[in-house]
């Protein structure tokens, strides 16, 4: 079910503190390819596989391994 969870924007913002480009836009972080608006990578990253890149795979696995890192961090917090 995670793997069909769909990406939002602040998950494309979560995935690197640096990922805005001063003055050129924003970095996809699976094909650094550079995009003028936030929305404009996600409709990237959305369709990337009509392009022939694999980003929405990468930012949902991503997000896959955030999500199991919290709930190891939860369920670690409410043991001790």
């Amino acid at each position: 079910a995670s793997d069909r969870a769909s990406i939002m924007v602040r998950d494309i913002l979560a995935a690197s503190p640096r990922q805005l480009v001063p003055q050129c836009g924003y970095q996809c972080m699976s094909c650094c390819r550079v995009f003028p608006t936030l929305w404009s990578l996600k409709i990237h990253i959305q369709h990337s596989s009509q392009e022939g890149y694999s980003c929405k795979v990468y930012y949902r696995r991503l997000k896959a391994l955030w999500e199991k890192e919290h709930k190891e961090q939860e369920a670690a917090s409410s043991q001790g």
